[in-house]
């Protein structure tokens, strides 16, 4: 217990229980969602018979590889997409992002952002502000953006915005470094599509669903995205995946992007699954569902305390989750930069170093990140991370379990009250 004179003084034992009397309330609802999903994981497992012989390494040109052949063919199954294309290849969600892109659009194609500015990284890919060598710009294509009305889509904006050259709406599920709008739900970007098919057809509607995947019962291709791309070191890894990211969706399109990554002709034919990869990639896959759920819960449980104390918090603790980020304003710097000292004091890995904000390359603000993970940069475990930049948000994300998500909140919560902060917590003898 704290000790303290000061009336409205909270105590840690109290803060912590309000946390998990908050994450109690919504345990249903999440755990039904991690059941499902858990059922279509392992319905494409059974219906496509993996084997061990699946999760044998290749090497070379990998012609022939049937693990990585069946492992596309299981992602096109649980996201109800003609294709897959899933890759250790694939450097970061960034890069499979770029690829799908670079893959579908040509030279005098234009493309809409549906959801206003993307976040940091995909700007560099489109060439905005500065047309970087290979960005989107740089090669020819065109780029628009339509702000969102609060956090709603503006579809009408959007249809208004095509013309007869728009080859592609981009759709990004997740909030990425904003405070302004929220997390997609599948709904939303459902109602997009659906007016965007109406009037054209044609036109790729892409999906940027990093962050997103299990949190719901239904992806973006369950309606009518016609392309999708994600991280492997984010949801769908599970935490065991060291590296890669998928693109899902129509059959040309994904054959597409292959042609990007590779080079044409060759398409998804070749690329190496080396060591125990294949095996790392499928065990992540299967934990997915589950793991995704630790991080909901923590994201929850980080909302309460900091909402408690006093912070603006986005989603509030009570609202319906659709990605696993939870974005807590700290409105200065010192603050961003002792949250995130504590999340990596609190973690497995590198525990002992403090983060400082350093410049990273595709952001225009330097960031402070917290990563102690045992895959470098996995967001599906416990990090955070900030630009800095005024309102000084920091964005947590991850969490392979909700235990250690509760003990690493509690600590920054602690360590900022120690720092004096007027939030009605104190340092505890």
């Amino acid at each position: 217990m704290l000790i303290s004179e000061r009336e409205g003084a909270i105590s840690f034992t109290d803060l912590e229980k309000y946390a998990m009397d908050k994450v109690a309330r919504q345990n249903h609802y999440y755990e039904e969602i991690a059941f499902y999903n858990t059922h279509r994981v392992v319905d494409a497992f059974r219906s496509n018979m993996v084997s061990d012989y699946y999760l044998k390494p290749t090497t070379g040109y990998a012609y022939g590889d049937v693990g990585r052949d069946k492992l596309d063919e299981i992602f096109a199954d649980i996201f109800h997409a003609e294709a897959a294309l899933v890759r250790p290849q694939f450097v970061s969600g960034t890069h499979a992002l770029a690829v799908a892109m670079l893959g579908n659009l040509r030279p005098g194609d234009e493309v809409i952002a549906a959801t206003g500015t993307p976040y940091d990284t995909m700007q560099t890919i489109i060439g905005i502000p500065h047309a970087e060598r290979g960005s989107l710009i740089d090669l020819g294509i065109h780029y628009k953006e339509i702000k969102m009305r609060g956090n709603r889509i503006n579809i009408r904006a959007v249809r208004e915005a095509m013309t007869e050259r728009t080859r592609m709406i981009h759709i990004q599920r997740s909030c990425g470094y904003s405070n302004v709008r929220e997390t997609l739900d599948v709904a939303s970007i459902g109602a997009l599509i659906k007016s965007i098919k109406r009037a054209r057809p044609d036109v790729i509607c892409f999906v940027d669903n990093c962050y997103g995947e299990f949190t719901e019962k239904i992806e973006p291709t369950d309606v009518g995205a016609d392309l999708m791309a994600g991280s492997l070191i984010k949801n769908l890894g599970g935490g065991l995946a060291p590296t890669g990211g998928y693109i899902v969706g129509d059959k040309r399109l994904v054959y597409n992007a292959a042609c990007r990554l590779t080079v044409p002709g060759l398409a998804g034919e070749m690329g190496a699954t080396l060591g125990d990869t294949a095996r790392e990639i499928y065990q992540g896959l299967f934990l997915a569902p589950h793991v995704v759920m630790q991080a909901v819960k923590t994201a929850i449980f980080a909302a309460a305390i900091f909402e408690r104390l006093g912070y603006d918090v986005k989603p509030a603790s009570d609202i319906l989750r659709h990605d696993i980020i939870q974005c807590i304003t700290l409105g200065t710097p010192e603050k961003l930069k002792k949250f995130c000292q504590a999340v990596q004091a609190n973690s497995p890995v590198d525990a002992h170093v403090v983060p400082v904000p350093g410049e990273l390359p595709g952001y225009a603000d330097p960031i402070i990140m917290a990563a102690g993970t045992f895959v470098q940069g996995a967001s599906i475990e416990l990090s955070c991370d900030g630009p800095m930049r005024e309102p000084y948000n920091v964005y947590l994300q991850g969490g392979l379990t909700y235990e250690h998500g509760m003990l690493a909140m509690m600590e920054a919560a602690r360590i900022l009250g120690k720092a004096g902060e007027n939030h009605g917590i104190y340092t505890p003898i």
